[in-house]
């Protein structure tokens, strides 16, 4: 019960992992890591587990689904003693009330991750879904890496619905609960890159292994050992810095879009931006005032028809104050996506390639707050108070170290300080530039930070 208690009170400071495992004995692989709150399916439940798990102050949540009978199945899961419940999918209305009266009424947690297209944004300690695409280069069948519109390769990201619903539930821990594709075997790289991309958008990864990592990992067997350590050690990398994910994207250029016209699936507008490293600022239509838009240059409305005549005054007022406004014609809107979808519809990639060339007309070859170099097979992210204090993350989504790496940072900073895991944090050498403030990093691995001051 206290474990409940505090678990209430905290939850925007667990560390996540969907448990492969229901014996007692496999938490000792807990020992020495974040990892404080495991997902379990039903076949792992037990008493045993539970009081190993609350002995070791690891929140244990069972894994909730519509298909068997939820309200039965939730019972079971709080008779057991575990500390709450998950769950997983789109439930009815009245079956979800009665789930949440339920935990009330045990003093249990519960966390709801629906699919994308059913996300509620309500102030919850936590906002999450169980859908996202597995991240990575996308490899064609000829070995190569596809293109992305803007001419790089094609990375599969969850940043632009990340980077949104941080923006838009702002009260909440985002998790983001996605699993490696069924039958694959994936090398460590890929995790620690799953772990970046949440990550550097405020959100945390509910840590899945394959099969065949977890039937490795469960018997100890040395290589997978060593690669559980790895992805701890990311994972303790971005809990040391958690004040990170408390920052407000630091790019000039804001992009203003609602809920329901293609910001909850991945592969939209915000990841085009994304990928072509064009420090943006997602504004959900909801939230759009004189606040959101302090500090941006230039704004893109990607569908002006669904503004408020309040909201529209707010990007008047925007333009009237010097700023740049690129309004959506009605051929940027997308086919809506459908509940099992979560990816833009392959008929509207085209319109990818006729919006970024609308967008890249306006912000040409403009530093819009950092401009990087040598970095297209990387996702970044820009955070912070521009002329104060900046932290530029880096996700490499290749398996091998990137080097030579150049940022050009608007304005004048005298300090930068590189972060990454396994590494102590080392000093860079700010030189002057006409831009601002250029930096050099002569390599790195899967993920980094520079703090710019």
């Amino acid at each position: 019960m206290v474990l409940a208690l505090l678990l209430l009170a905290g939850l925007a400071d667990q560390v996540p992992m969907r448990w492969p495992s229901g014996d007692p004995k496999s938490l000792e692989l807990l020992a020495e890591t974040p990892v404080n709150c495991i997902l379990l399916e039903q076949s792992s439940w037990s008493r045993e587990l539970a009081a190993e798990a609350s002995r070791r102050e690891v929140a244990t949540l069972g894994v909730i689904r519509p298909e068997a009978d939820p309200i039965e199945t939730a019972q079971a899961a709080l008779g057991l003693k575990l500390t709450g419940i998950v769950l997983e999918g789109d439930f009815s209305d009245d079956i979800a009330a009665r789930l949440r009266a339920l935990a009330a009424d045990r003093k249990a947690t519960l966390v709801e991750l629906p699919r994308l297209a059913r996300i509620r944004i309500t102030g919850e300690p936590v906002t999450g879904t169980f859908q996202g695409v597995w991240p990575g280069i996308q490899i064609q069948e000829d070995g190569a890496a596809q293109a992305a519109p803007t001419g790089g390769p094609w990375i599969n990201t969850n940043t632009g619905f990340l980077r949104y619903l941080h923006a838009a539930a702002t009260d909440s821990t985002i998790w983001i609960a996605n699993t490696p594709p069924p039958g694959a075997v994936f090398p460590v790289e890929r995790y620690l890159q799953a772990i970046g991309d949440a990550a550097i958008n405020g959100a945390r990864w509910v840590v899945a292994l394959d099969a065949d990592l977890s039937k490795r990992l469960i018997e100890r067997e040395s290589t997978a050992v060593r690669d559980w350590k790895r992805i701890a050690e990311h994972l303790r990398f971005y809990e040391e810095h958690a004040g990170w994910r408390e920052l407000q994207p630091a790019g000039q250029l804001a992009l203003v879009q609602a809920l329901d016209r293609g910001a909850l699936v991945a592969g939209g507008i915000l990841d085009m931006i994304a990928v072509k490293h064009t420090p943006v600022r997602p504004v959900p239509g909801s939230v759009l005032s004189d606040e959101r838009m302090k500090g941006a240059k230039m704004a893109v409305d990607v569908d002006p028809t669904v503004l408020t005549d309040e909201q529209k005054e707010v990007l008047r007022r925007f333009t009237r104050s010097g700023g740049t406004l690129l309004n959506g014609p009605p051929g940027w809107q997308f086919t809506p996506v459908k509940d099992n979808e979560i990816t833009i519809h392959k008929d509207d990639v085209a319109k990818l390639d006729a919006i970024w060339k609308d967008v890249n007309a306006m912000t040409g070859r403009r530093n819009l707050g950092v401009r990087l170099f040598n970095v297209s097979s990387m996702l970044s992210n820009l955070l912070g108070t521009p002329g104060s204090r900046l932290v530029l993350h880096l996700v490499n989504y290749t398996s091998y170290p990137v080097e030579n790496i150049t940022a050009h940072v608007l304005g004048s900073y005298k300090t930068a300080v590189l972060y990454s895991p396994g590494h102590p944090p080392r000093k860079l050498a700010p030189y002057p530039i006409e831009e601002g403030t250029g930096l050099d990093i002569d390599q790195m691995e899967s993920l980094a930070a520079i703090v710019i001051e």
